[in-house]
């Protein structure tokens, strides 16, 4: 039986667990028809040109964890931001646990998606957006149809939360190959601002798929700063898919570190629905050996004066893969768009591979876009120049990446945050810096 086959029989038992009143119950069974049609995406499709799922798809995954998989936190702790107190909410093999997790209720929202489902002042909402999105994709469908929790977070107007958000799903498959589909829900109320942090970390060896699903909603003049940190294990992988819809005024900041793991596909769609929105996506990718990471974005200019900045630099060693496609789209009435996007490449080691395809579609005339797009490897005579001053060859190289991420990294606006992304950075490279960039 193909996986895609496993997942199509298994809903039938996974909804019989549901409450036949939920919300969401007819949705989920139009998603995994949807899926069922459709199955999983295959390089035939122009947006998965550059990426095979057939590596990862070859695995016997269970599709719910067997038994109860306690982590203490002495196993986990290294995963969780130092030096600032934050809120959080974390997951273990897809459940809720309390023990490591630290909500709230003050004035504002930041708790469980099955939690808010079940709650008269919050369904109604949640289908309407769970909705929006339910027949996007096929991966999307497969995570509407399984998803059962994740992180729901609902910022009011005016708020400023205090402190930064940090959701993290843990797997741990200790005895089997696992398939988890998180799901979270994000608003962000007029005039309100937050700072996020999402992390999927597997913590074991075993193989592991997560296809994760995120909404994202910014009301007028919102303020969302949002990073996600991906460093797996090698034989853990990821397909992540964050649906952003902007408004008036608001402002979106969204930085991708794809620092590990055996393959992860990113598909980051943002909407820009009313004047004067700026979105901006940053991303950082360092990988080795066999691994794979697609960065998929699309930002959607609908309304006028509005701005998006896409910046992303990838560092490839050893038969690693990077696939960039990135799109803009700007439509005929978002007249006085202002649209950046560049992406960067060294190729370490001559093995290594990258594809990149920067695309612009302008149906406006009166706008300014650019894009660009370089492959190439370290500057030589940047190198001989380092070297000539006693640095070895290793840590001349070290400083040539830390200067080539640079753009990225000053970008980061939580201090704790930027010193740890430095630290996973310095690790990879196999060196070890005094200073943070």
């Amino acid at each position: 039986m193909s996986l895609k086959e496993k997942l199509v029989s298994s809903f039938l038992a996974f909804d019989d667990h549901l409450e036949d009143d939920s919300p969401i119950h007819d949705i989920r069974t139009k998603a995994i028809n949807n899926f069922e049609e459709n199955g999983f995406p295959t390089k035939k499709e122009e947006d998965w040109k550059y990426t095979s799922l057939k590596p990862i798809l070859k695995d016997n995954y269970s599709i719910f964890p067997k038994g109860e998989n306690t982590v203490e936190l002495k196993d986990v702790k290294q995963y969780f931001l130092h030096d600032i107190d934050t809120f959080k909410v974390v997951f273990i093999d897809g459940a809720y646990s309390s023990f490591l997790s630290e909500t709230t209720h003050d004035n504002m929202d930041i708790c469980l998606f099955s939690s808010a489902l079940k709650n008269d002042k919050y369904s109604a909402s949640i289908e309407t957006y769970y909705n929006k999105i339910a027949g996007e994709d096929s991966l999307t469908s497969l995570n509407t149809a399984f998803a059962k929790e994740g992180a729901y977070i609902n910022i009011p107007k005016n708020k400023e939360v205090e402190k930064p958000i940090e959701i993290i799903n843990f797997v741990t498959g200790k005895e089997e190959a696992l398939m988890a589909q998180p799901r979270n829900l994000i608003i962000v109320g007029e005039n309100a601002h937050v700072q996020i942090i999402e992390r999927h970390q597997s913590l074991t060896g075993n193989a592991v798929l997560t296809n994760s699903v995120t909404e994202i909603f910014i009301e007028k003049r919102g303020y969302l700063d949002f990073y996600k940190i991906q460093n797996n294990n090698s034989t853990a992988s990821l397909i992540d898919s964050t649906f952003i819809s902007q408004e008036q005024d608001s402002n979106c900041f969204v930085h991708t570190f794809s620092l590990g793991g055996k393959l992860t596909r990113n598909n980051l769609k943002f909407s820009q629905n009313g004047e004067h929105c700026d979105s901006t996506l940053k991303g950082i990718t360092i990988l080795k050996e066999k691994q794979h990471v697609d960065h998929n974005t699309l930002v959607q200019h609908i309304a006028p004066n509005c701005e998006s900045h896409q910046d992303y630099k990838g560092l490839y060693a050893d038969k690693s893969t990077g696939v960039f496609n990135g799109k803009v789209v700007v439509e005929k009435e978002a007249q006085k768009t202002n649209a950046f996007q560049q992406n960067n490449n060294i190729l370490i080691d001559d093995k290594a591979t990258v594809n990149a395809k920067p695309q612009l579609e302008i149906f406006a005339d009166d706008v300014k876009c650019s894009h660009g797009c370089t492959i190439g490897q370290f500057d030589e005579e940047a190198l001989f120049y380092l070297r000539s001053r006693g640095i070895a060859k290793k840590e001349a190289q070290a400083l040539l990446m830390y200067a080539f991420a640079n753009t990225v990294l000053e970008s980061v606006k939580i201090p704790a945050l930027k010193t740890r992304i430095n630290a996973i950075i310095a690790e990879k490279i196999g060196v070890s810096i005094g200073f943070n960039v």
